[in-house]
């Protein structure tokens, strides 16, 4: 095993600081704006001169002037929206993978493909015919009118994480549990998936990051706070008044967002890393 040089490693050492740079600078950017006032938003320094704590607060003003019933409305949408959206996306992609790792049937691969290509679809494509079948039926800027599309985003990638998890797993284990009485459901509920809950909850935050993400559904499939999820809704911010800049309320909800994804991250790191590490290993 060959040792990387001083230089070699200096290198890679300022490789990664540039990356990480080049990464962080728009986040802290965005920070910054946030806590600009509205006549500092002009300003072209990076820090505010004048730092304040009032696009916060506005977001969390219910009054008239206020964007607290805009976005706690919309942050309640986002929640519930995507962990049902998760939810429904890792139970059918435990079931799916676990056949087509499991089971040979023809099509298998058909199956796969076609994940893979709903998967890389693009979006704006099915938004328009989307928008007008959910109006006829009912569904339009609904929670299941957001929930079912969402599904489109989140099941094909799961399907395809989950495959490779179950293809890990020995058979012989399953087998055994059988042979000691167990029917298939029980081996599969007992054994099969407790061994792969990494990838289960790797698949699950990578889901849930997908849904939380999404722009061009929640934009074109709602139209009122009822059903309208965070992305969607800070297109909608406005300021304290018509005459005021809202740019340092919608940095301050964009921050706002980030932090679940964020405390997830850190939280789950080295299960998100394992996971993605061991779901790597066979194809």
């Amino acid at each position: 095993m060959s040792t990387l040089s001083t230089r070699e490693r200096v290198l890679w050492i300022l490789g990664a600081l540039v990356v990480v740079l080049y990464a962080l600078l728009p986040v802290a950017w965005i920070v910054s704006l946030s806590f600009k006032p509205a006549a500092d938003l002009s300003n072209k320094s990076f820090l505010p001169t004048n730092w304040t704590g009032g696009n916060y607060t506005l977001l969390f003003d219910m009054s008239d002037t206020g964007a607290g019933q805009l976005f706690l409305t919309a942050l309640r949408n986002s929640l519930g929206i995507c962990l049902i959206a998760t939810f429904i996306a890792v139970v059918l992609a435990t079931f799916c993978a676990y056949a087509i790792a499991r089971l040979d049937f023809p099509g298998k691969k058909l199956i796969l493909s076609s994940a893979l290509a709903v998967a890389i679809f693009p979006v704006v494509s099915i938004v328009t015919p989307l928008f007008n079948l959910w109006r006829s039926i009912g569904l339009y800027d609904t929670w299941p009118g957001v929930i079912i599309p969402y599904l489109s985003l989140t099941l094909p990638l799961s399907i395809w994480t989950l495959s490779a998890f179950f293809r890990e797993i020995p058979w012989e284990m399953e087998q055994a549990a059988q042979v000691d009485g167990a029917t298939s459901w029980q081996a599969f509920r007992k054994v099969i998936v407790p061994l792969a809950m990494p990838g289960v909850f790797t698949t699950a935050i990578i889901a849930f990051f997908i849904a939380w993400n999404d722009f061009v559904y929640g934009i074109s499939l709602t139209s009122t706070e009822r059903a309208r999820p965070v992305p969607a809704a800070l297109s909608s911010f406005t300021g304290a008044s018509q005459f005021e800049d809202p740019t340092g309320g919608i940095a301050a909800a964009s921050v706002l967002v980030t932090i679940p994804v964020v405390v997830l991250v850190l939280l789950f790191q080295r299960r998100i890393v394992a996971g993605l590490t061991n779901g790597a290993v066979k194809g």
